[in-house]
């Protein structure tokens, strides 16, 4: 038994592959493994076959077949079995606004010194950044994800790591912080426009969010700056938010597939609700405003969503849909969301604290959300496609 490798080039059109397999059907030849890329329409295929014939003939048949459509044609004889086709076992994201060639050579070179082998890449992105997809085989797991820490922080893009299989597929629930997450701004700030007390707000909720402070009592501290405030603002407010660019998108894409999508907040129901219908969300946790004879007390009432409180949320939404926590997304950003992010399947720290950020599966810094669905595997081009099948097709220019 023979194997022959024939790897064909040269400008993509429709039926080189029907030539080239009509020239291998005139001999008897299994075939083993195929790949096929086509960059800018420029085709590159690969067929391994085996065969109990001479490879001569088939050779010959396969060169004149492939001259006949303007391609140009290699065929190897005797290729080793052994090294058909390793099993990936990491797919890998980079993403960035521009991607650098430095960031993949990088990469590729880290890759080679730790015996990582790139099985295939594809463009996953092109807008609002461009993504690359990698799978690869990885000997070890812990010297590939530090290796690829190291790389993303060096070149300044964005990488994330999950082990290939069917765990990375059945992802099912998605929870969003809010503030900063979700919306571009922060809602108790908003509301102390109102009071007078933004800059005092402010300072506190840094500190929370770097985790120098309890966030308990940070809200507390900072709500108690509103007392006194007429209510009909927070709908004010709510009517102001602003969501991150690409949040519709990826709501929206991951209802179609299926997901549940829900937000779990350290901010306020009262505001919180426009976005539950705004978005037609699934689910929401966050704290309730006090209010009497229609103004702010200053207080909260029930129990504070606080850090150990959003990771509890993130597990009661998972069991009420019969979803597992290792199906689960958590995208946030301030420490409060730190357990979390630990919990969930997938945490996605999103342009967040330092502290936040060595907790997280992923960082992802960016101005928007449509790269978490790149992280999760799904490509511009299928977004877009289902986009332009019911009208919703439309692309923001960027600044």
């Amino acid at each position: 038994m023979s194997t022959v490798l024939v790897t064909v080039t040269g400008h993509d059109r429709p039926g080189v592959t029907g030539e080239l397999f009509t020239a291998l059907a005139t001999h008897s030849v299994e075939v083993l493994d195929i790949d096929q890329a086509v960059i800018r329409g420029q085709l590159t295929l690969g067929v391994l076959v085996r065969t109990p014939e001479s490879a001569e003939p088939i050779k010959a048949d396969v060169e004149r077949a492939m001259r006949s459509m303007g391609m140009t044609v290699r065929v190897g004889v005797d290729q080793p079995e052994d090294e058909i086709r390793r099993s990936a076992t990491h797919a890998i994201v980079v993403l960035g606004r521009p991607l650098q060639a430095t960031a993949i050579g990088e990469l590729a070179l880290r890759f080679g010194t730790l015996g990582v082998n790139i099985e295939s890449i594809r463009r996953i992105a092109d807008y609002p950044v461009t993504g690359l997809e990698l799978t690869v085989s990885a000997p070890e797991d812990d010297a590939l994800r530090s290796a690829v820490i190291d790389v993303a922080a060096a070149a300044g893009v964005d990488i994330a790591v999950e082990r290939i299989g069917i765990a990375r597929r059945a992802k099912r629930l998605i929870v969003f912080d809010v503030d900063s997450t979700l919306i571009t701004g922060e809602v108790i700030e908003m509301l102390a426009d109102h009071t007078g007390t933004r800059s005092k707000v402010e300072e506190i909720t840094a500190a929370a969010m770097r985790g120098e402070l309890d966030f308990a009592e940070s809200l507390r501290a900072r709500v108690s700056m509103l007392a006194g405030l007429d209510a009909a603002v927070l709908d004010q407010v709510a009517a102001s938010l602003v969501l991150t660019p690409g949040a519709r998108t990826t709501i929206r894409t991951l209802k179609r597939l299926g997901f549940r999508c829900g937000v779990v907040s350290g901010g306020f129901t009262q505001v919180i609700s426009h976005l539950v219908t705004e978005l037609d969300l699934d689910f929401a946790a966050a704290n309730t405003l006090e209010v009497r004879d229609g103004r702010l007390t200053g207080r909260v009432v029930g129990e504070i969503v606080d850090r150990p409180g959003k990771a509890q949320a993130l597990a009661r939404f998972a069991a009420q849909h019969g979803v597992g926590l290792a199906q689960t997304v958590a995208v946030g950003d301030g420490a409060n969301d730190i357990d979390m992010l630990s919990a969930a399947g997938l945490g996605i720290a999103f342009n967040a604290k330092p502290v936040v950020a060595g907790f997280a599966d992923t960082t992802l810094n960016q101005p928007f959300l449509d790269p978490v669905l790149f992280i999760l595997g799904i490509s511009r081009d299928e977004i877009e496609a289902a986009d332009a099948a019911d009208g919703t097709l439309r692309r923001v220019p960027l600044e």
